[in-house]
């Protein structure tokens, strides 16, 4: 069966649907031996002859995965600073997997992995609005009027206003506090930006979910597989409405095209 070579690429973890695309439009893909640089082209991966910078590529079983990151680690597969990397804690998986999204050096929790780009594509759309729920240790204790301010939107230090979250407090202890807050967007350093606008600087930071799926009972650098269900959620409440929004995008633009002629 026949299917995008954006799309096949995804699927052997060779790059996302978005980088893909750029592979094929530079001419770095070859289909039974022919460079290919168009975006609607498809090939079927079972038959075909496909390769990228002339290495052949092979569909992999897809891997879904979530890890306890601990501190202290970057959420690449490699670090040229030589610092730890999510690389030393995946080496045995058996296939390349990739981060969806990354966590800050010095935060901790729920990263998920997996060699599906179309998924990882569809997780980190802004549109989607995955749900990511942190608990932060705060400095001093915060009043109900700075809380309002994280949960309405405050304005970081480049002038944008971040959309409203959902926080409360879990407890106060020497003089700092505790909360609870999810995010539903992915801005740099978000979280220790926001604190930092309502004069409350992050002390500790940890991830407990991401898309609904948590670390819970993972100790620091574990892992463990998805289980079909948590699969099967993610594709229903994600997966599908992108791949929606993304085929009838070309039809909404055609339609808007031909209504901009008419009038």
């Amino acid at each position: 069966m026949k299917e995008r070579l954006q799309k096949i690429l995804a699927h052997a973890g060779v790059a996302s649907r978005r980088a893909a695309e750029g592979l094929i439009t530079a001419g770095k893909v070859r289909v039974n031996g022919k460079v290919v640089s168009e975006l609607g082209a498809s090939a079927d991966s079972r038959k075909d002859k496909i390769e990228v910078d002339g290495k052949r590529i092979t569909i992999e079983k897809p891997i879904y995965l979530v890890l306890h990151k601990p501190r202290g680690v970057v959420s690449t597969l490699s670090d040229p600073e030589g610092r730890p990397s999510l690389g030393e804690l995946v080496k045995h998986v058996g296939a390349r997997v990739y981060p969806i999204g990354r966590l800050d050096f010095h935060t901790s929790g729920a990263l998920m992995l997996t060699n599906d780009g179309e998924l990882t594509d569809a997780l980190l759309h802004p549109r989607r609005e995955v749900p990511k729920i942190y608990v932060a240790k705060v400095r001093g204790m915060i009043s109900i009027e700075s809380l309002d301010k994280l949960r309405n939107g405050v304005v970081l230090d480049d002038g944008q206003k971040t959309k409203p979250a959902d926080v409360f407090v879990l407890r106060e202890e020497d003089r700092n506090t505790w909360i609870q807050i999810t995010l539903y967007e992915g801005k740099n350093r978000q979280i220790h930006r926001m604190g930092e606008a309502i004069g409350h600087p992050i002390l500790r930071l940890a991830r407990m979910s991401f898309a609904g799926i948590a670390s819970e009972g993972l100790r620091p650098g574990e892992l463990r597989e998805l289980s079909n269900d948590e699969i099967e959620k993610l594709k229903k409440n994600y997966l599908t409405p992108y791949r929606k929004a993304r085929d009838n995008a070309p039809a909404k633009a055609k339609k808007k095209g031909q209504l901009a002629v008419d009038d």
